[in-house]
């Protein structure tokens, strides 16, 4: 390394999208998974609870405890880390539990803040709240990118992306176009990529809240008991920071710099660190008893808990110590393999409800959080050599010298023109004198002229031997021109391989020692230029050595003829002294240089011996304690094994016996049954003999008839055992007829099944479309049904049977198919929308209406059949079936309209839609308002609640029809705490409702 690098600590190097990276790691110091437990506030739900007890949850914020009661006076007591009320600030759990990490991340450590719990506990309004009009309300993700913006400078690089996890497969919320993406894993440094992701630099806060807004508008969520807006993926904020390290021992001494003058650079190589932030949002744990999901979401919620359990064996894993951690079981566990068990800060946030309606899941959730708080990381801060920004300091520093070069040539060539011309006048003025000799010579020559005449050939042998001295001069110059010419190529030669660096990086592993031989040689050869240009200032004197020759010629010749002949003497004495001393040193260093090998050589094999030495004795150590270890397992497995037979022998006697008992109980309550049976069967044919002679008989007389009386009631209590014999045969008649009906199925076959629904015999139709709806509310046999043809078949009936028990069925049937989103497109492209429609217009029965309106209700449920339900004409039936008056098709015509006004909504965010809402045209928003008061049941109230809510995008209709106070009375008098929330969104994000609002206030 040349002078000014920085000492290397600890290095690894790896493969960075083709180029070779290399790393200084430190030292790595352990970090246990820090928890945080925050309890959900209560809802009305809760406050209905008709439980012994409110709440199951006791809270203990000053001592961090949390009491779990199993029931009025039995508690189980827990610590975290910390645990907020149901009045803690968003403010506050950002700062107890997040803040950290952020600062670690800022500090060159990976980071991860997650949340995990039931769904409906607000793990989403702690994580993603963008709190857009309140401040106060904003969510963690917000927070801790609003922390790294003002914590870093222009120079430091902050890098975004947001990805859900949707049914095992990994999707991009910035680019929905982007799905299934691959994890791919560095096979060195087991770091974890995901190279089709989309990748967003964050200029400022706004812009990173419009980033987040529309990742949060494609995301997956639906309407469950729970929530009306729960999340169906797992949503995974990663954030990137890239910041250089100042680093006082990559300066160079102010003192060196001052020794080296104006050509003085610092040469040290640039260290960056690369941080990460995790922020997961994870989906909630849902049993479908309690969040009532059914066709498409039932699959999800599969998923979901799926990925949950396996990121819960992994936390137990590394909670016991296990020597296998299960991450690959889940691509969340992969994604996480970082934040549990690896590198990263990590701290988890579990959000709990208080009702103990749903104890179970608020134990299970409490527990996840105390394995977790068992996981211990190892925090390893990640260095890497800025190699690019060194190859561009370098870069800039020789074109630095290159004109610096240049401007000495410039200045060295008028140097040499101004000696150029000096000489000439020196030649000139000697041609003078001597042609002013000659003449005076030839009238007369005295001794004094003779002695002028031998110190003017002295003059001319040094002017002669000045001249060559110049041409020397002359010839150096050439010489260094042409090390600036070799200087040029060498430039050229450096910017070409810093051009063609990518396939020098692919071909040759040894890039980093041979850039910095590369740049140490050019260090060399910057010294050796810099000696040579004071080379030449000091022989650049010469000039002034001949003006002043020129002035002593004509006053001091003697003693200049002496100085010369000292100055030639002190010369040549003061070279030979040089290359003695340079001989001697040259010989003194090659015999050094010798000696520090041998000496390196010999340290070498000593501490190879040493080490060697060394492990020989701890393997023999291990063996023996291994052995040791084996033969005691042994000896243990021997004992243990002769007992484990005894116990196995005595379970299998124990078995055998109780199963020899169990069958002859078996068998004699068989037996016993079958006697009661009998007897029963005779007491009953007895009982029949006896009515039937009875009613043949006729009483002559009313003596006759009494006697009658008297032999009927000693029968009566025989009469008595009917009823519970008539009940046994009915259970049995019907188990009988559940058999018949399986296995009809398994003979006859589903096809067969469907080709009944074609015959002409009404009786064979209506059992056929009975049998078909019963298996296609089973998701297992829907795709069989779809696969036979099932639909073609149901379709068929709606277009040509006039029977209303099998329009009534065919629609159930249809209905149930329609629950599953990958049936609802080839129901629709087979014109099932346009059938439903005529059926509706066909019949009056409230029960078969329900069903029709059912069905095309689930239909409204996707996005993508909006405008080819209006066009066919589903959309008007389903207004027009309110004329029955019925209450349950009304529940399902107010279903439908809320499913149909929830997707418009969502494409209007997602800026796939604008206008005004094709449901304004049919007058649908005044009956929704008068409704949403008069509808007795709370289900249906509910979805005329919601509908009015995901129509907001139609002010002008609102406020002409009064659905500004509509809303108003929801957002306060709503039975559900959910649809209160979204009103009062709804109110606040709509700048017109709240001016309709203040008019109406005045």
């Amino acid at each position: 390394m040349g002078q000014g690098y920085p000492a290397i600590r600890k290095t690894s190097q790896t493969i960075i999208n083709g180029a070779w990276v290399l790393y200084l790691t430190s030292t790595a110091e352990p970090a246990r998974v820090r928890v945080a437990v925050r309890l959900r506030p209560r809802n009305a739900e809760d406050l209905l609870s008709d439980a012994d007890f409110a709440d199951c949850v006791e809270i203990q914020p000053e001592l961090k405890r949390l009491n779990l009661k199993k029931n009025n006076w039995s508690s189980e007591a827990y610590r975290f880390d910390e645990v907020f009320s149901e009045s803690a600030s968003q403010r506050r759990v950002y700062e107890a539990v997040a803040k950290p990490v952020v600062e670690s991340v800022l500090s060159g450590y990976n980071g991860t803040v997650m949340a995990y719990g039931q769904t409906g506990t607000g793990k989403t309004y702690t994580l993603g709240r963008l709190g857009k009009d309140d401040a106060s309300e904003r969510g963690i993700m917000v927070r801790a990118v609003e922390d790294i913006i003002s914590s870093t400078s222009g120079s430091d690089s902050i890098e975004i992306s947001y990805l859900q996890l949707y049914l095992e497969s990994i999707q991009d919320l910035l680019s929905p176009e982007k799905i299934n993406i691959p994890i791919s894993e560095e096979p060195k440094t087991g770091k974890v990529t995901l190279p089709g992701a989309l990748v967003v630099k964050v200029q400022d806060l706004d812009h990173f809240l419009q980033i987040l807004q529309t990742g949060e508008a494609n995301r997956h969520v639906a309407n469950t008991k729970l929530n009306t807006e729960s999340s169906r993926s797992h949503a995974i904020l990663m954030v990137n920071i890239r910041r250089a390290v100042h680093e006082e021992e990559n300066e160079i001494p102010s003192q060196e710099k001052d020794s080296k003058g104006n050509l003085s650079y610092d040469c040290s190589i640039p260290i960056v660190r690369n941080s990460k932030l995790l922020i997961v949002d994870l989906a909630g744990s849902e049993r479908l008893d309690k969040s009532g999901s059914e066709g498409h979401s039932v699959e999800e919620a599969k998923f979901i808990n799926l990925s949950l359990t396996s990121l819960g064996k992994c936390i137990n894993a590394l909670a016991e110590n296990s020597p296998h951690i299960p991450v690959r079981d889940s691509k969340l566990t992969r994604l996480l393999r970082d934040s549990f068990g690896g590198s990263a800060r990590t701290s988890l946030i579990v959000t709990i409800g208080p009702s103990s309606r749903h104890h179970a899941e608020t134990t299970s959730t409490v527990m996840f959080g105390q394995r977790a708080m068992k996981v211990v990381n190892m925090l390893k801060l990640k260095e890497e050599f800025d190699y690019e920004s060194l190859c561009r300091k370098l870069e800039n520093h020789v074109d630095h010298l290159t004109a610096e070069i240049d401007r000495q040539l410039k200045l060295r060539d008028k140097e040499r023109i101004e000696m150029e011309r000096s000489l000439r006048e020196c030649q000139e003025s000697f041609a003078k004198a001597e042609k002013s000799l000659v003449a005076r010579s030839e009238v007369v020559v005295s001794p004094a002229e003779k002695s002028l005449v031998a110190r003017f050939e002295f003059l001319q042998k040094e002017n002669a031997h000045l001249e060559i001295k110049l041409e020397g001069t002359l010839n150096e110059l050439n010489r260094l021109k042409d090390q600036t010419n070799f200087m040029h190529s060498e430039v050229a030669r450096l910017e070409i391989s810093l051009k063609h660096n990518e396939q020098y990086q692919l071909e040759s592993s040894s890039y980093q020692k041979a850039l910095a031989n590369t740049t140490e040689m050019y260090e060399k050869k910057i010294v050796e230029l810099m000696k040579q240009l004071e080379h030449e200032k000091a022989h650049s004197g010469s000039a002034e050595e001949l003006n002043a020759m020129k002035k002593l010629l004509s006053d001091h010749e003697k003693s200049m003829q002496l100085y010369q002949m000292a100055n030639s003497t002190y010369e040549k004495a003061l070279a030979d002294t040089n290359q003695m001393y340079e001989e001697k040193i040259a010989d003194l260093m090659q015999n050094q240089n010798g000696e520090i090998a041998r000496f390196k050589s010999v340290e070498e094999e000593l501490d190879k011996m040493k080490k060697l030495l060394k492990d020989h004795q701890n393997s023999n150590q291990m063996y023996e304690k291994k052995i040791a270890e084996l033969m005691k397992q042994l000896e243990d497995e021997k004992a243990h094994s002769g007992s484990v037979e005894e116990q196995l022998n005595a379970m299998k006697k124990l078995l055998s016996d109780q199963e020899k008992s169990m069958q002859a109980s078996l068998v004699e309550e068989l037996n016993a049954m079958r006697l009661t049976l009998q007897i029963q069967e005779k007491q009953r044919k007895a009982v029949e003999a006896e009515l039937v002679r009875l009613k043949k008989l006729v009483p002559e007389n009313g003596d006759y008839y009494e006697d009658k009386k008297s032999h009927m009631k000693e029968n009566r209590a025989k009469l008595l055992v009917l009823p519970k014999l008539n009940q046994s045969r009915e259970t049995i008649s019907g188990q009988r007829a559940t058999i018949a009906k399986i296995c009809y199925l398994v003979f006859v076959g589903l096809g067969k099944i469907l080709q009944l629904l074609t015959s002409g015999d009404i009786d064979a139709q209506i059992r056929a479309v009975k049998v078909v709806a019963n298996l296609a509310a089973e998701d297992i046999n829907q795709e069989k049904i779809m696969e036979e043809g099932g639909i073609d078949s149901l379709l068929m009936l709606l277009q040509s049977c006039q029977n209303i028990t099998i329009l009534r069925v065919a629609s159930g049937a249809i209905a149930n198919l329609a629950m599953n989103e990958a049936n609802q497109c080839l129901i629709m492209n087979k014109g099932g929308a346009r059938l439903l429609a005529n059926t509706a217009s066909k019949t009056d029965d409230p029960e078969a209406l329900r069903m029709v309106a059912g069905a095309i209700a689930n239909l409204c449920g996707s996005e993508k059949l909006q405008l080819k339900l209006r066009d066919d004409g589903a959309i008007k039936a389903l207004l027009g079936m309110v004329r029955s008056g019925d209450s349950g098709v009304i529940a399902q015509v107010a279903r439908g309209i809320a499913n149909f006004a929830k997707c418009e909504s969502r494409e209007i965010i997602q800026g796939h839609r604008r206008g005004r809402s094709v449901l304004m045209e049919d007058n649908v928003l005044s009956w929704l308002i008068a409704n949403s008061t008069s509808a007795s049941a709370s289900s249906s109230r509910r979805h005329f609640e919601l509908a009015l809510c995901h129509l907001e995008d139609n002010a002008r209709d609102f406020i002409s029809s009064g659905g500004v106070k509509a809303l108003a009375r929801i957002s306060v008098e709503s039975s559900r705490e959910d649809i209160r929330n979204l009103a009062k969104t709804t109110l606040k994000l709509s700048p017109t409702f709240k001016a309709e609002m203040n008019t109406e206030s005045r």
